[in-house]
């Protein structure tokens, strides 16, 4: 079983503070990293290498939490990163949705105060989603999505891409891209592997208009025929489908208040929640446990209450780092992985990064 178990979704666990290494990557040796305001996606490469992404920094840590190696691509952030190989070489499909939020002096853009507290303003650029070597060389970039007569108006932009998903060709598949413009006109679109626009899902299609698919994963477990899962966040649901965009079912209106990302470890399915807790789902999609919920922070649905969140507000209701939760808990849960001995990383959205390393005990 998963750290600390539970088959009731009112059932919060934390785990103990022997299986989690808290604050586990040192963001101190990057410049700006410990003032930025972090989200960002991250992988694990095949060679135990975790990638992520601090202030304009693509940056890759050692087995220790230490920077190994930080280069600067050109990219305002990487929200999501997807990593595949061709051959024997590992490539980083990396998600920027154009824009990236940041704390400093002066009251901040005028339309962030109320939500945030003052000081908030947004950093942005044009939207991308590239291909990428671990260096960081940028090596092919899918065209912007003409406007669908489906879109929404956009979040932050008309477009504006949170993460991708890969039918890897050295799986059988077809090498197609899936983008998930959570941020924008809340889409999901298909491009092929020479970058070709093909599909676009609205979630209209089975479960419901998605209301910011936030991330896609293609689900391989047990074999099956993939299927693509997207966190319809917003919806607090998964909506899934096939390969060629017929809609299967719809999971976890009942358990999910704000799924983000996904993580498998051996036949489980680990769901970020950004609203302060992960998900832990079996291959069935039933409800397995809640992991790390901090009790002052239990959402079931809509934006956590404490003023600031995710970050915390100074007397004079000024943005300023939260304090971070006990170990084994969570704030605001964004992206994670896991490696090859079963650890779970994962890390948060908040002013100054956190990333917590959990061991995985007695895998289901």
């Amino acid at each position: 079983m998963l750290l600390g178990e539970g088959r009731n979704p009112a059932m919060m666990s934390r785990p103990s503070d022997n299986e989690v290494t808290a604050d586990w990557a040192d963001l101190s040796a990057l410049p700006g990293a410990t003032t930025s305001w972090a989200h960002n996606g991250i992988v694990i490469t095949s060679a135990g290498v975790l990638v992520g992404f601090h202030a304009g920094l693509l940056v890759t840590f050692d087995r220790m939490g230490r920077v190994a190696r930080s280069v600067r691509p050109g990219l305002t952030e990487a929200h999501g990163i997807t990593l595949v190989r061709e051959g024997e070489v590992e490539y980083l499909w990396v998600s920027d949705p154009g824009f990236v939020f940041a704390a400093g002096p002066g009251d901040g853009d005028e339309q962030w105060p109320a939500v945030f507290g003052k000081g908030v303003r947004v950093e942005s650029r044009p939207p991308r989603v590239v291909k990428m070597t671990l260096a960081g060389e940028i090596v092919a970039e899918l065209p912007v999505p003409a406007r669908s007569a489906n879109a929404l108006p956009g979040m932050m932009g008309d477009y504006c891409p949170c993460g991708t998903a890969v039918d890897e060709e050295r799986l059988g598949g077809s090498g197609d891209v899936w983008v998930a413009d959570g941020y924008g006109a809340g889409l999901v679109h298909r491009f092929d592997r020479h970058g070709a626009h093909r599909l676009t899902l609205s979630g209209e299609e089975g479960g419901g208009r998605f209301l910011c698919p936030h991330a896609v994963f293609i689900d391989r477990r047990g074999g099956k025929s993939p299927e693509l899962y997207v966190a319809d966040r917003e919806n607090r649901r998964v909506q899934v489908y096939d390969l060629g965009g017929r809609h299967l079912r719809t999971f976890g209106a009942s358990f999910l208040n704000s799924p983000s990302g996904f993580a498998v470890s051996g036949d489980l399915l680990i769901i970020a929640e950004l609203y302060a807790r992960l998900t832990v789902v079996d291959p069935e999609d039933n409800f397995v446990c809640y992991v790390g919920a901090e009790d002052s922070a239990r959402p079931e649905a809509g934006w956590p209450e404490r003023p600031g969140w995710p970050n915390a507000l100074s007397g004079d209701g000024r943005i300023e780092p939260a304090r971070h939760p006990a170990a084994g808990a969570f704030n605001s849960p964004h992206s994670l992985a896991v490696d090859v001995d079963g650890n779970l990383y994962v890390s948060e959205w908040l002013i100054g990064g956190r990333y917590t390393k959990l061991r995985i005990a007695d895998v289901m």
